[in-house]
């Protein structure tokens, strides 16, 4: 099973099961995404914390089954759009508790969260533009602002979490074994309080945000989906497969 669950005490805990570092193949964005839209219909569930098993929390899509099929990306983009927004439109507040790897698909679950804690060890990048493709920028830019968001899509290089932290995208840094306890912790206060005040709660800040994520990834995922198509794309995604460094020639 991918995707664990369990539901106690207002808690929906969602578990990301795809070890080594939880790539999603084309199917699995839309389950987790139909996961969440039904906690946040749930009676039950008063808060989703969502964490993961695996070397890493969540690393974006399969690309060793895009290097098969590279027709797949357009579902892929959807199943990332459609994923994205049920976090963040989920009537209940979704917390992401981050360890180990947190790239690409991982950035845009985390940036569409409502809060946000880490493991030490884990890692936030978006290595994209060394697979040929872009990533979830929008969501970086939610998390870390507009120049650390830049940096890391046009340069690949991830940052820790002690940056996140320092750069105000997460809320707590922890030990890696302390981090499911700090979760159920932060989820438990919430659960604790009136169902109806959560779910507006969360609505009224979503509304007065200044950037609408989900209209803002759209935009971005028509120029994922023009590289991806393109002869530079193709390099890097071979390059990559077979281990080696890409050749790219300037148009």
């Amino acid at each position: 099973m991918p995707f664990e669950t369990n539901v106690q005490d207002g808690i929906a805990e969602i578990v990301i099961n795809l070890p080594p570092v939880n790539a999603f193949k084309v199917g699995e964005w839309n389950e987790l995404a139909d996961l969440i839209d039904g906690f946040g219909k749930d009676p039950a569930a008063n808060v989703v914390l969502l964490r993961a098993e695996g070397r890493g929390f969540q690393c974006g899509v399969d690309v060793k089954e895009l290097a098969l099929d590279g027709s797949l990306i357009v579902q892929h983009n959807r199943g990332c759009y459609d994923l994205f927004g049920a976090i963040y439109d989920c009537k209940v507040p979704v917390i992401s508790a981050v360890h180990g790897y947190c790239l690409g698909g991982g950035i845009g679950i985390a940036g569409s969260s409502d809060l946000v804690i880490a493991a030490d060890n884990a890692t936030f990048g978006l290595p994209e533009i060394d697979r040929g493709a872009l990533g979830a920028a929008t969501h970086a830019m939610r998390m870390f602002g507009t120049q650390e968001a830049r940096r890391m899509l046009l340069t690949g290089e991830p940052i820790s979490a002690a940056e996140a932290h320092r750069l105000g995208g997460i809320l707590e840094v922890v030990a890696p074994d302390k981090l499911r306890d700090a979760g159920m912790e932060l989820a438990g206060k919430i659960a604790s309080k009136s169902p109806k005040a959560v779910e507006l709660a969360k609505w009224s800040l979503n509304g007065i945000e200044l950037l609408d994520p989900k209209e803002s990834y759209r935009y971005e995922q028509g120029f994922t989906l023009e590289l991806y198509t393109s002869p530079d794309s193709q390099e890097a995604r071979d390059a990559f497969v077979e281990k080696r460094d890409a050749d790219f020639k300037k148009d």
